[in-house]
């Protein structure tokens, strides 16, 4: 009996590891993937209660990795359904100075804000496997998607992300053209 409990605990704590050492990517990618850190933070939270109150259907043959990155699209599926909350305006005295922020700020303010004008299926496929290194297979079973959509997903969202930072505006209006085969 003393064997068995201390066989549990050993296991509950390897697989507390585990979620612990996934916690940088999931911060960087729910970081990415939401846009505001509070709510990128709520969404980490969210995934590791839930990773853990389902880590029963976790196999142990399998990465925790893209597990967890399923766990965390789903949430973010289900938040992006729900009306949104209202928002709190900032003012003025709280934001940083224009001088105050590094030369190449400003180009990470615009990837930034070029990635939040992407869809959604397109901003996560794109940040899992450019940001979180992640293969096509398991972005696939991350997001439920076929391994074609993933990369599908991957060369549409390039080209309107580059299109988008090469233009600006007139890269986003040119990135949201279709053309018309006949």
């Amino acid at each position: 009996m003393f064997g068995r409990k201390a066989r549990q605990e050993q296991a509950r704590q390897a697989d507390e590891q585990l979620m612990l050492a996934c916690l940088p990517r999931l911060r960087r990618y729910a970081r990415a993937l939401m846009g505001e850190r509070s709510a990128a933070d709520d969404l980490v939270q969210d995934t590791l209660e839930r990773g853990w109150e389902k880590l029963a259907s976790w196999q142990r043959s399998d990465d925790m990795r893209p597990w967890l990155f399923a766990i965390m699209h789903n949430l973010y599926v289900d938040q992006r359904r729900r009306p949104a909350l209202a928002t709190v305006e900032l003012d003025e005295a709280d934001l940083p100075e224009a001088g105050a922020m590094p030369a190449d700020h400003g180009l990470a303010l615009d990837l930034e804000a070029a990635l939040q004008l992407l869809p959604a299926g397109q901003r996560e496929t794109l940040l899992l496997v450019v940001l979180e290194d992640m293969s096509y297979e398991e972005v696939a079973a991350a997001l439920g998607v076929p391994v074609g959509t993933v990369m599908s997903r991957l060369s549409r969202g390039r080209e309107r992300l580059r299109l988008l930072m090469e233009g600006g505006a007139h890269g986003a209006a040119a990135a949201t053209s279709l053309k018309v085969v006949k």
